[in-house]
């Protein structure tokens, strides 16, 4: 069975950050964290509706033509 509420770390592993700040910059987008105590958590469900709902569709840039 696999657990709902990540620590921090581990939320930050399942999104595939490195560092604390990516992950500081994706709650203050507005990423839920659930606090009780010193406790901090965040769950896996909300991790994938946030990343859902700001998924966008990327065109590839026209590559400049060299005339050489």
């Amino acid at each position: 069975m696999s657990k709902e509420y990540l620590t921090l770390k581990e939320a930050m592993s399942y999104m595939g950050f490195t560092t604390y700040d990516s992950l500081r910059k994706v709650i203050k987008q507005g990423l839920p964290v659930i606090k009780f105590g010193n406790s901090k958590r965040i769950s896996k469900t909300a991790i994938d509706e946030f990343m859902q709902a700001h998924t966008v569709q990327v065109h590839p840039t026209k590559e400049a033509v060299n005339n050489d």
